[in-house]
């Protein structure tokens, strides 16, 4: 079977200073300038949680002309709006998966179409649904493949670590089968709810903090 792994947790913010500030209260660790995404119209930027695993906080970019189609991660969404109105939250996750499993046979139907991204040396692979949604009712991850350097390969040591992601659908069972090709890792949880939602547990150098 093949192995998938946590690639990055997704904070979503109203505006990216409100986020960045949001994340330095809960962490105690201030996150690094990640930089913008032009065909998205949005910038970030990010933490490391240790080799292969990061943080992102996400917003739409105020200076950058709005993309000719829906944002990525449900930005656009009246919902998702709403609800980054009353402050950050873990909105997403995204799986690192091969590159030969990313273009199968019905990824674009569970996940969202495979686009190619690029951001100075970065080069990666990035599923995302026509109308900007998050996949599988939003408690599903984007799929993502990395041509050659990863985030973490420059992010300096920040001395926090994920823990566990717990991940609460009202649909265990139709989760689970999308996510059955692969192999995940074992601090990956599903917990059954009548809300989806996700919760973070992540080591930081002053103790275990839960985002959610």
């Amino acid at each position: 079977m093949n192995s998938a792994a946590i690639d990055h947790l997704v904070i979503a913010a109203a505006d990216l200073e409100t986020g960045r500030d949001w994340l330095n209260r809960h962490l105690g660790v201030e996150p690094q300038p990640g930089g913008q995404h032009l065909t998205m119209g949005t910038h970030n930027v990010l933490l490391g949680l240790g080799p292969g695993c990061y943080l992102e906080v996400i917003a739409i970019d105020p200076g950058l002309p709005a993309p000719d189609r829906p944002r990525w991660f449900g930005l656009d969404r009246p919902d998702v709006r709403r609800r980054l109105r009353q402050g950050p939250c873990l909105l997403h996750w995204v799986a690192r998966v091969d590159e030969d499993m990313i273009g199968q046979k019905g990824i674009e139907e569970r996940f969202g179409r495979p686009t190619p991204m690029a951001r100075g040396e970065l080069r990666w692979q990035l599923t995302i649904p026509d109308d900007g949604a998050l996949p599988l009712h939003a408690a599903g991850p984007s799929l993502i493949h990395w041509h050659g350097r990863h985030p973490t390969d420059v992010l300096p040591e920040s001395g926090c670590r994920l823990k566990r992601l717990t991940v609460t659908s009202t649909d265990v069972n139709d989760l689970r089968s999308a996510l059955g090709p692969w192999d995940w890792p074992d601090i990956l949880t599903f917990a059954r709810g009548n809300r989806v939602g996700l919760r973070a547990e992540i080591q930081t150098p002053q103790g275990v903090i839960s985002l959610s």
